[in-house]
């Protein structure tokens, strides 16, 4: 019964709208009936009988197997095919039934190895170009450009025309005129180059110290910073300004009445750099670094050295009526110039002006510890901080500060 019924509908079918979908293995050979019924039909059609009859004249003759409508790509398939075409000759045969191993729509929701056999309908697009970022960062500063690099180096060649170096004396021209920087520099910078003491710098020695070591392109503090501090330091002491100091005093026609009193230039020197300290050096630790550099005042009232013959008017750390000031107060309140003050000698400040109790808060070295290393004791840059807190809050001495 189920044979007949699978004829019957098998005779139903037209061949013009005749669809295989794709089927296992497993459910063909299930319904086997079905199979044979379509085959049958198929057989019966003329167009299947002119087929058959063509190939095998074609066989008999020892010709090539082609069924019309089919490149012999196409023939192979669809003879390895377990159904014969049911198509009308002229169009491309099914491939059903499919393997479930070899179906392309399998292949491509299972595969995940790499791009589909058959194609994809999205366009490739190609990797974007990648922007080439010019570098920004140099581990020893930004190269000169040319056109400031061969500008300086004719006026290196100006100085240096003998080319047999400059002498510490020959070499202030050079700090102030190339480097730009305030005269008080020259001894310092003089010494950083000429490393080995030889009393001379060559031109080359100083082009490859200022230019290829790209001092050139940075800015005044940070050159500054790097004349100053010691190598594998990166902060400056109050040793790194005794030389800046020194040349100062050497050089400046406002302190030429010092040159016969060795002793008031070595307290004017510690007394300038007490300031700078002071006023600089935020974190009160003694390391003073660039950027506490940047942000101060100094480097302004070094260039103004230059401007100014009178050194009573660089207001800013280098006046001597400053210096003089603080110097004598402090010999007032040392009455055995040992150079260390106690609580007696500290409450006789400002005609008796501190209590007690103010005079205790100072020496309790909170929150900056005395520098004197004496027990009881403060000493002369101690004594300079506690002037210039006064100073600062231009009223009766901060507890909070000390």
């Amino acid at each position: 019964m189920e044979v007949e019924a699978a004829r019957k509908d098998a005779a139903a079918l037209d061949p013009e709208l005749l669809q295989l979908p794709e089927v296992a293995p497993g459910a063909l050979r299930e319904n086997s009936a079905i199979v044979e019924a379509l085959y049958s039909q198929w057989l019966a059609l003329p167009e299947t009988s002119k087929m058959v009859k063509s190939l095998i004249e074609d066989a008999k003759a020892g010709g090539t197997l082609n069924v019309a409508g089919s490149s012999a790509a196409s023939t192979n398939v669809a003879s390895s095919s377990p159904l014969p075409s049911m198509f009308p000759s002229g169009s491309a045969p099914p491939l059903s039934p499919r393997s479930t191993s070899g179906s392309p729509r399998v292949m491509r929701r299972g595969s995940a190895a790499g791009p589909s056999s058959l194609g994809s309908p999205l366009k490739l697009v190609s990797e974007p170009v990648r922007e080439v970022i010019p570098q920004f960062y140099f581990k020893n500063g930004r190269p000169a450009p040319k056109d400031l690099r061969e500008q300086c180096l004719s006026r290196i060649d100006h100085l240096f025309f003998a080319g047999e170096g400059l002498q510490i004396e020959e070499f202030r021209p050079v700090t102030k005129d190339i480097c730009k920087l305030p005269s008080v520099f020259s001894t310092v910078l003089f010494k950083k180059i000429d490393a080995g003491c030889s009393g001379t710098v060559t031109r080359d020695a100083f082009v490859d110290y200022w230019i290829n070591d790209n001092k050139i392109t940075m800015d005044t503090a940070s050159q500054l910073f790097e004349i100053l501090r010691k190598p594998g330091y990166n902060y400056l002491t109050q040793e790194d300004f005794k030389l800046v100091l020194k040349e100062l005093l050497a050089s400046h026609p406002g302190l030429e009445f010092l040159q016969g009193t060795p002793e008031f230039q070595e307290r004017y020197a510690e007394t300038v750099i007490y300031r700078i300290f002071y006023s600089i050096n935020r974190a009160g630790n003694g390391h003073l670094t660039l950027r506490e550099l940047k942000r101060g005042n100094l480097i302004a009232a070094m260039q103004q050295l230059d401007e100014e013959e009178d050194i009573n008017k660089v207001l800013r750390y280098f006046s001597y009526e400053h210096f003089y000031v603080i110097y004598c107060k402090f010999w007032e309140l040392d009455t055995d110039h040992d150079f260390l003050i106690d609580k007696e000698n500290l409450i006789r400040y400002g005609n008796h002006s501190l209590t007690y109790r103010i005079v205790d808060r100072i020496f309790s070295q909170v929150p900056r510890k005395f520098t004197s290393m004496t027990e009881g004791k403060m000493g002369y840059e101690d004594f300079v901080y506690f002037i210039l807190s006064e100073e600062d809050k231009s009223s009766e001495p901060s507890l909070e500060y000390w």
